[in-house]
């Protein structure tokens, strides 16, 4: 019998389970971690709607947070802002 592996983004109900995540993310990861966090998270909420509410199409969104993607930093800062966090300097 074939296992289901384990997806985080089932598991992110509510946006503050999603701020939560990302803030862990943030405090133990890098930067590739956060933009993979960041894929989870939009996966979570919705890709559509987290494109639509950062100013982007889907698909660069998809494209972006791809692994290999090379997301600028606006779209980063854009996408972390629709789960309402900021992001700054440590």
């Amino acid at each position: 019998m074939k296992t289901k592996s384990f997806d985080i983004a089932e598991h992110l109900e509510t946006l503050e389970n999603i701020q939560d995540f990302l803030k862990e993310v943030d405090d133990t990861g890098d930067e590739a971690d956060y933009v993979h966090a960041l894929s989870i998270a939009a996966r979570a909420y919705g890709m559509a709607k987290v494109a639509r509410e950062a100013g982007v199409t889907r698909a660069s969104l998809y494209k972006s947070l791809a692994p290999g993607g090379n997301p600028h930093f606006k779209t980063i800062s854009r996408v972390t802002k629709v789960f309402g966090l900021r992001m700054k300097a440590a």
